[in-house]
């Protein structure tokens, strides 16, 4: 017993020594942010979103030099492109209204926007990047996005979205209690 009290202040001075000493010289990481955020324009929009295409892509990106071997990267692209109209554009000249017959020329279609979505998108596979990988990657993603815009272009989504406008804004158009309704995309 006396050995045990003997020894109970050295555990002690161990055990708050160890303390003193982990929490004095412990590295510890703070995160610290600061924002200054300022609103550079303010834009009315008046796009009607009338179809979204989701798109998948996977790409094989190969940068050659002549002095390097040849880096490569495989990536899984996912995308999205938006066909809207632009409702801004439709002016008072453009609404016929007589009787119980309603005429609404309406602006062409267009793709509203076409990007990638960085979030569900993966990087598969690099090879002999090294230190080349992050400038690799970001060019292929920019390789990915002229090509699913230029996919999109060739795609029907321009008549997909005229044909989602006629089924959207005629049933509207009949609600307001117009029996015969046509638009025209002029």
């Amino acid at each position: 017993m006396r050995l045990f009290f003997r020894v109970l202040p050295w555990i002690i001075l161990l055990v708050a020594g160890y303390f003193f000493i982990s929490k004095k010289f412990s590295i510890s990481t703070s995160v610290e942010s600061k924002h200054q955020l300022l609103v550079e324009k303010i834009e009315a929009i008046g796009k009607l979103e009338l179809v979204r295409y989701q798109i998948s892509d996977v790409l094989e990106h190969k940068n050659k030099t002549d002095f390097l071997p040849e880096a490569s990267v495989l990536l899984i692209v996912k995308a999205e492109a938006v066909g809207c109209i632009d409702l801004t554009k439709i002016t008072r000249e453009d609404i016929e209204v007589t009787a119980d017959t309603a005429v609404v020329n309406l602006p062409q279609p267009e793709i509203c926007y076409v990007k990638i979505d960085h979030k569900n998108s993966r990087v598969y596979d690099t090879k002999m990047a090294f230190f080349r990988e992050a400038g690799l990657v970001d060019e292929a993603y920019k390789a990915a996005e002229k090509q699913v815009s230029a996919e999109v272009k060739k795609s029907d989504i321009l008549s997909q979205t005229k044909t989602n406008a006629s089924n959207v804004l005629k049933p509207i158009i009949e609600g307001l209690g117009y029996k015969n309704v046509r638009l025209i995309f002029k």
